[in-house]
């Protein structure tokens, strides 16, 4: 089922224990645009959305309660493969800002060409030019 409006109708769920950090790393260092954050009372990120093209991720702090807090309580880190144009230009930027690389720019047997990076609290972030669907 599409959204009527064209929007990402699947889009990966992270909590992290400090929200307004990973959303520093994932604007900063990794070209995400913040679209939305909503905070709680006591700062936390009660919700959050970060769009890149026309993909979304959203996330949050760790312990805001509700039943996907408690349903993510234990959950590990996540892998989310986000396409990019440039995939060389891209994980330049994430080397300038200090990210963790765990594969450099790579070309794949299946024509992509990719790069895999951890956020800092340990989510697997894979970058590449192959676009599944298309």
């Amino acid at each position: 089922m599409a959204a009527a409006d064209g929007a990402p109708t699947i889009c990966p769920t992270i909590l992290y224990d400090d929200a307004k950090a990973a959303i520093g790393v994932l604007t900063r260092a990794l070209g995400f645009t913040e679209e939305a954050v909503y905070e709680g009372k006591d700062g936390s990120v009660v919700h959050a959305e970060l769009s890149c093209g026309n993909g979304r991720v959203m996330l949050g702090s760790r312990g805001g309660g509700g039943v996907f807090a408690e349903a993510m309580a234990g959950a590990g880190p996540a892998g989310v493969y986000v396409v990019v144009d440039d995939v060389d230009e891209h994980h330049a930027r994430a080397v300038e800002h200090g990210v963790e690389i765990l594969m450099p720019p790579t070309d794949q047997d299946y024509g992509s060409r990719d790069y895999m990076a951890r956020d800092p609290e340990g989510n697997v972030w894979s970058f590449g030019t192959y676009a599944p669907g298309s």
